[in-house]
């Protein structure tokens, strides 16, 4: 059984570590910004490059899912985020040349999004699925916790905070190499009928389903916009180094990834409406804080609670998604994932707001925050069904 467990579960389970790798740009991106001496707007383009391929791959690795396999996928995915992690180590000064390296980590990132948790429910029963996927994600936010100290652990060296890259790779290749050996079967041509991308989009014509997709765009921008913003209003506001400012993301990710596994317990007792209500308030009541807040303590409190409100959230719009439009589940999920291209649509909108301060950028995601709310109407009207 410990055999049978380590040679199928345990290499699919790693493979969420890999998926955090997109993390990396929020510790990434205040490097860049010291290293390259470039404003905010510039180096908005790492976030943009990295996730929005989630807006063109995602409905076509789901296709493409079918013919070659769900472990082809996942091993596909490996290799194209292995050269996204070796391209920095021959960037020198080029900028440019980063832009590319996270692109290809966003496409890696893409792929495996897309192909994990299917290749989760080939090696797992159904009673096991959810709590396997549970222990997946805190892998996950695992990596985005230990990042920012892997980074700030090799300032001063040749390579510096870059080590991180080849050590990561090193992991990758590790963990691509054990599933390769793995003797899970490759399940392919899961779903019947014809592959049509433009129809896949044909279900947006559900307003409830546009305004989740909506939802998941503006989620996961929050997100990635709290990665970027937390360590440099640390940097602006208390005159913190880049190494030591990036390492306070780990609280943001921590506090994440604690509440998650609350939520996922006490979702099976509470209607998703009524957590989500009471999550929205607690975010922005962290937002609001953060906005405010002069000292250290607070800001931390502040970024704390907006993790704690965050957490659930993406999971709560997913799942109502799906049930909404049960028979085309698979659509629903390609396209929902195809709204993690939010990562690289308000970044851009975030760096040019704080061109003064970062407050702005805060300011910026308490208003992006309004359609969260917002969206709590159809949140409710869905859970009740």
């Amino acid at each position: 059984m410990k055999k049978n467990y380590f040679t199928t579960v345990l290499p699919v389970l790693f493979g969420f570590f890999i998926m955090a790798f997109a993390d990396l740009v929020g510790i990434s991106t205040s490097y860049i910004e010291q290293e390259f001496s470039i404003p905010a707007t510039m180096s908005s383009l790492i976030s943009v490059a990295c996730f929005i391929w989630f807006l063109f791959l995602s409905v076509p690795t789901g296709f493409l899912m079918n013919k070659v396999g769900r472990k082809n996928m996942v091993l596909s995915s490996f290799a194209v985020t292995l050269v996204g992690l070796l391209l920095p180590l021959v960037a020198g000064n080029s900028f440019a040349l980063m832009v590319v390296a996270f692109a290809f980590l966003g496409i890696g990132n893409t792929i495996i999004q897309v192909a994990m948790n299917p290749l989760v429910s080939d090696v797992v029963t159904g009673e096991k699925l959810t709590g396997t996927i549970t222990i997946g994600q805190a892998l996950k936010a695992f990596c985005s916790v230990v990042s920012p100290f892997i980074a700030a652990a090799f300032v001063g060296t040749a390579l510096g905070w870059k080590w991180i890259f080849p050590i990561y790779a090193i992991v990758t290749l590790i963990s691509a190499l054990w599933l390769f050996v793995s003797p899970i079967e490759n399940n392919k041509a899961l779903v019947e009928g014809k592959n049509d991308f433009f129809g896949a989009f044909k279900i947006l014509s559900d307003k409830y389903i546009l305004m989740f997709f909506i939802g998941i765009l503006v989620l996961v921008g929050a997100d990635v916009g709290m990665g970027i913003t937390f360590p440099k209003v640390m940097k602006e506001r208390f005159d913190f180094p880049v190494e030591k400012a990036t390492t306070f993301n780990s609280i943001y990710y921590l506090s994440r990834a604690l509440c998650a596994f609350i939520g996922g317990v006490l979702l099976m007792k509470i209607k998703e409406h009524k957590f989500y209500n009471v999550s929205i308030v607690v975010a922005l009541v962290g937002l609001l804080l953060m906005i405010f807040a002069k000292s250290q303590g607070l800001v931390i409190a502040s970024v704390i609670l907006f993790g704690l409100g965050y957490a659930n959230l993406f999971s709560i719009v997913f799942a109502l998604a799906m049930k909404r439009l049960p028979e085309k589940a698979n659509e629903v999920s390609a396209l929902l994932v195809t709204g993690i291209a939010g990562g690289a649509i308000f970044p851009p909108i975030f760096g040019m707001v704080s061109k003064t301060s970062q407050t702005g950028a805060v300011i910026a995601l308490a208003i992006l925050w309004i359609y969260v709310i917002a969206l709590a109407i159809p949140v409710a009207k869905v859970a009740k069904k």
